[in-house]
């Protein structure tokens, strides 16, 4: 169980991506249960926000390198050739598949011993809830805060491969006449990305 676990989908059929769906419900209950016990004041959308920060597959990979799993994981010959294992994707699918195979071999309380070995310290070192919220979810709060309407996004470019696009967002403020751009790789990260610049804005021209 534990070889399938550290088996990527590059390398055989029978692979880890069955235990990395167990271990990512796992993780994703453990940790909800341990917030709801010790954020007793936190809204639910607070603790979806601190979940989510701590079972991100930055987070995971993070662990799967502190575990120094990567020279572990089993892929195929293009995976390896490609350095598969170090990328950041892979490392995360491998612990929640490793969190699932714990479960299976040992059970829940092993594999709750387990996560919380893992996420103790970072539940320990999380910031506030309030930081975590994402740039579109502030800069609307910021607006309604002064009786403002909601903000336009619109598509000013998409360019590059399907595989490879770069977006470019306006974000429009009507009632301030305000508007900026911004860019990512996709749509939302764009678009996140033009709602943090109008709040630095709008913050700054209030000022």
């Amino acid at each position: 169980m534990l070889k399938q676990a550290l088996t990527h989908r590059s390398a055989s059929k029978k692979n880890n991506e069955r235990l990395e769906f167990l271990g990512d419900a796992l993780l994703n209950f453990i940790v909800a249960r341990r917030l709801y016990e010790r954020n007793k004041n936190d809204s639910e959308g607070d603790l979806s926000r601190l979940r989510a920060a701590l079972v991100k597959g930055e987070t995971l990979a993070d662990i799967g390198r502190e575990l120094d799993v990567e020279p572990h994981i089993i892929v195929g010959p293009g995976e390896l050739r490609s350095g598969g294992a170090r990328r950041s994707s892979v490392l995360a699918n491998t612990v929640e598949a490793l969190v699932g195979a714990v479960l299976l071999d040992g059970g829940f309380a092993a594999a709750e011993t387990c996560v919380n070995r893992l996420m103790t310290e970072r539940l320990n070192t999380l910031p506030d809830a309030a930081s975590l919220k994402d740039s579109k979810t502030r800069l609307q709060e910021w607006l309604q805060g002064y009786g403002l309407g909601l903000p336009q996004y619109t598509i000013e470019s998409v360019s590059g491969e399907p595989h490879q696009q770069a977006f470019v967002i306006q974000c429009l403020v009507e009632e301030k006449q305000i508007s900026v751009s911004g860019q990512g790789s996709s749509r939302k990260g764009a678009e996140q990305d033009a709602a943090q610049h109008m709040l630095l804005k709008l913050i700054s021209d209030n000022e």
